[in-house]
């Protein structure tokens, strides 16, 4: 199965990976729509702030159960067909949400899109499998970047869409792109047999087996975890410092401070290249050094512009950096599985990140962004901790020292 389908891979092409990084970062996207918009929505709806919190949550929860669920397909199905069915499917719950009539039904209803919207992290160990190993690294980094730029741009485009039309609106924009991206990436994904051959029970099986197996993965997703729990608490107390005072923005102000996040994602885009070149776990170390004195930082500049805009560049810079190179570290295990264990990785992350955002609401309650930061560091000395075991252990998996 693996000499018939290297005989029938093409390479990957500059605009290909562009298109996967638009694609990925487009479909992830649908997680944060509501994310600048909790206020808005809790008034539109009847509801409570914090209830309006919990959309967050509820949306990672199921992005974390349609990772686990539907992303092993694409080692045994032809992802040509793959993708664009996610999509669509993605876009009808996008649809759900635009015309959600209660709080209740629109947690359901993003729910569902979490579940359905997992089509970029089939992209990812696509383009991963399409790029030659030596610029693996730059492939994937580069659809990783558009992932996580997504996540970022989101929240600026969603600002500025409610501020015009309302929240209801961004919801039925999405649902037109996902339909144009089913379409592009239908006409421009190579025909490719599957990987492997295993019934679903033995494919999901399959996930927690490579992870027991190897002792790279499981390190990994310790660190990919925290690093998300560390993102998606940052973001969702961002937006409540934001909102309040001393600062009392609009949720279209509040939106742009996604394009500070935007430098440190373009920015992080180079960390593929240190993979390539050997450099990955250096690398983590010191972006989870760098993402600690963001978090000491920010309990002291949390109340000027500069300095909160100063923070959220920094800190996306080094977080991405980790996403990237974690990421890559697991692709490196094997080729047949690429797709289960980018499904073991990106759960794993966002159960973090479904944890990172609820605990940003507790802890936003008792102690406000003091508690948040405080928090943070916290996080932030434990992925310290869990590198310097991790590296003391001597990890090397092709070639990644």
């Amino acid at each position: 199965m693996t000499s018939e389908w290297s005989r029938s891979r093409r390479p990957v092409t500059g605009g290909l990976t562009l298109l996967f990084a638009f694609a990925g970062g487009a479909a992830v996207g649908n997680l944060y729509w509501a994310q600048p918009l909790l206020e808005l929505i809790a008034n539109d709806l009847h509801a409570s702030t914090a209830t309006a919190g919990w959309l967050v949550t509820a949306t990672q929860i199921g992005y974390a159960a349609g990772i686990l669920l539907l992303v092993p397909l694409g080692d045994v199905l032809n992802r040509r067909l793959l993708v664009p069915v996610l999509m669509l499917c993605a876009a009808a719950a996008l649809l759900a949400c635009a015309v959600a009539p209660s709080m209740g039904v629109l947690l359901v209803a993003i729910a569902v899109l979490g579940l359905t919207t997992v089509s970029g992290q089939v992209l990812t160990p696509l383009a991963g499998d399409l790029a030659d190993d030596t610029n693996r690294g730059h492939v994937v980094g580069t659809v990783v970047s558009g992932i996580l730029t997504g996540i970022l741009v989101s929240r600026t485009i969603s600002g500025l869409v409610a501020a015009v039309a309302g929240w209801r609106a961004i919801y039925v924009v999405a649902a037109a792109a996902a339909v144009l991206f089913a379409v592009l990436l239908y006409r421009a994904i190579p025909p490719l047999p599957p990987k492997t051959r295993l019934t679903y029970p033995a494919l999901i099986a399959s996930v927690a087996a490579v992870v027991a197996r190897e002792r790279t993965v499981r390190w990994t997703l310790v660190l990919g975890a925290t690093g998300f729990a560390a993102f998606t608490m940052f973001w969702t107390a961002l937006t409540f410092l934001l909102s309040g005072p001393p600062f009392g923005y609009p949720v279209s102000v509040i939106g742009l401070f996604g394009l500070a996040g935007l430098a440190g994602a373009v920015a992080a885009q180079r960390s593929g290249r240190l993979h390539d070149r050997g450099w990955s776990l250096p690398a983590t170390g010191a972006s989870w050094g760098v993402v600690l004195l963001c978090f000491v930082g920010a309990a002291f500049t949390g109340r000027t512009v500069v300095g909160v805009v100063v923070v959220v560049v920094v800190i996306d810079v080094a977080l991405q950096a980790v996403a990237i190179l974690n990421q890559l570290r697991v692709f490196a295990v094997s080729h047949e599985a690429r797709s289960r264990l980018n499904t073991a990785y990106v759960t794993s992350n966002f159960i973090g990140g479904a944890i990172g955002s609820a605990v940003a609401t507790v802890l936003w309650s008792a102690g406000g962004w003091t508690a948040v930061s405080i928090a943070g560091a916290a996080l932030s000395t434990f992925a310290v901790a869990v590198w310097a075991v991790g590296r003391r252990g001597a990890l090397v998996v092709a070639g990644i020292r």
